[in-house]
């Protein structure tokens, strides 16, 4: 966590802002957190916390971590944008669940190899994807 603090702060300087503690309180929040987070539900995690933060603070705070390099955001179809850890994470694919909104993270290095084989094979430079596979899960069927 150490080595997203330092990239953030270098970030926040560059942008011409302060590190402020509420900042690294989110920050700090978001990053024990290991799934997929909108900014409502960050935000009731830091109230547990931290009571003087401010919704509007953890919305800015967390589009600033995706600024910095250490978020993605991610659309799952609900409507609202959530969030996942970038920064020391390997590239991942999601299978979601239409009924109940479970999201399983999944990796398969021949997917991997086709999708890229699939873009050179057209003279495409893939910059990144992602591949979402929405349907019901094993719980709900």
């Amino acid at each position: 966590m150490n080595k997203e603090r330092e990239i953030f702060i270098r970030f926040l300087e560059k942008s011409g802002l302060k590190a402020t503690a509420q900042r690294a309180t989110v920050l700090d929040i978001f990053l024990k957190t290991e799934k997929h987070v909108s900014a409502d539900d960050l935000f009731s995690l830091v109230k547990k916390t931290n009571t003087e933060i401010g919704h509007a603070t953890v919305h800015r705070t967390l589009k600033l971590i995706k600024a910095a390099g250490l978020a993605r955001e991610v659309d799952f179809g609900e409507g609202k944008k959530r969030y996942e850890h970038l920064f020391g994470h390997k590239h991942h694919d999601h299978l979601v669940c239409l009924k109940c909104g479970k999201t399983i993270e999944v990796l398969d290095p021949k997917i991997e190899k086709l999708q890229a084989n699939l873009a050179s094979g057209h003279g495409f430079k893939v910059s990144h994807h992602r591949l979402e596979i929405l349907g019901i899960c094993k719980s709900c069927q």
